[in-house]
């Protein structure tokens, strides 16, 4: 109970300091989620959807246009600015983190699929043949008579 209250005291200090998300963060942050998106499609096409791959991915793709964007406001406004660095890969993280969600739950809903279908296939099938105490062999079985085998 008292873990609980220090993450509410501490969530509480920091939203009334952080309650004014610059405009800025919040434009970096929804770059990050779309180039975080295009670098997991590609990773997990690459990787045949393996789902770190695909992670790594998002991370990659929101890491790759943030170094991109902050180079550019390097040359053209003479400032780097690592915040900006931060939302655009949190915002790849985030797109992460859902697909992974949505990956797990969707194997989950194809394994009681298979699970499901597999267990109607396993009926007991009793095998009869018309010929009682006789030995059967590969001619009996395609129905050929005892004349045949002993010429």
């Amino acid at each position: 109970m008292k873990k609980i209250f220090a993450f509410l005291f501490i969530l509480i200090s920091l939203h009334s300091t952080y309650s004014q998300v610059e405009q800025d963060k919040v434009l970096h942050f929804l770059g990050g989620n779309l180039y975080g998106l295009v670098g997991a499609g590609v990773a997990s096409q690459i990787s045949d959807g393996d789902r770190t791959w695909t992670f790594i991915g998002a991370i990659g793709g929101s890491l790759l246009i943030g170094l991109a964007k902050e180079s550019i406001d390097q040359k053209q406004y003479g400032g780097w600015d690592n915040a900006d660095l931060l939302a655009t890969v949190l915002g790849g993280a985030t797109v992460g983190v859902t697909i992974d969600i949505f990956k797990k739950r969707k194997q989950r809903k194809r394994d009681k699929l298979f699970k499901d279908a597999v267990s109607y296939s396993e009926l007991e099938i009793k095998k009869t043949f018309l010929i009682e105490n006789a030995e059967i062999n590969s001619l009996s079985l395609l129905g050929m008579s005892k004349a045949v085998m002993e010429r």
